[in-house]
């Protein structure tokens, strides 16, 4: 699915409210999920905010739409997932669900097919600390698709 279909969905999730006497729309928290996951800076990660909305994150359908949601970025997902059970040992079992189960089993099932691409995905997580691997070591850049070489 392309973004803008993305962003449209986005929308549609978003729920009704008012500010100020201002009619907006408030993003659905799966949907801030999905913006924060992707930010892992040196300086900044957005990983506590992930945890604390995920832990009222209720419902099979937004658990659902977070799988589709993250796509083949299902990785980026899982850290998060375990991230959660480690800061919350007692609510393991709310990692586990549709979600921790969904990417569980695909990790399983990748191990056993698993091929030779040479791909650097740490650039859609950090603008810099992956440049080592696409600039120097010439692994493909995921955000272009080409390895870049200075």
């Amino acid at each position: 699915m392309d973004c803008a279909k993305w962003m449209i969905l986005g929308f549609d999730r978003a729920r009704d409210d008012e500010l100020l006497g201002v009619p907006v729309k408030l993003c659905a928290p799966e949907e801030m999920i999905w913006m924060k996951a992707y930010i892992m800076e040196r300086e900044r990660f957005d990983g506590a905010d992930i945890v604390h909305i995920s832990s009222l994150l209720r419902g099979g359908d937004r658990r659902r739409h977070l799988v589709r949601r993250f796509g083949p970025d299902w990785r980026v997902l899982l850290k998060h997932l375990i991230l959660f059970g480690y800061i919350y040992p007692g609510n393991v079992r709310e990692s586990r669900g549709h979600c921790g189960e969904f990417t569980l089993t695909r990790l399983r099932s990748e191990a056993r097919t698993a091929g030779p691409e040479q791909l650097c995905r740490g650039t859609l997580l950090s603008r810099q600390q992956y440049l080592v691997d696409v600039q120097d070591l010439g692994i493909r850049d995921a955000r272009s698709g080409r390895a870049v070489f200075r």
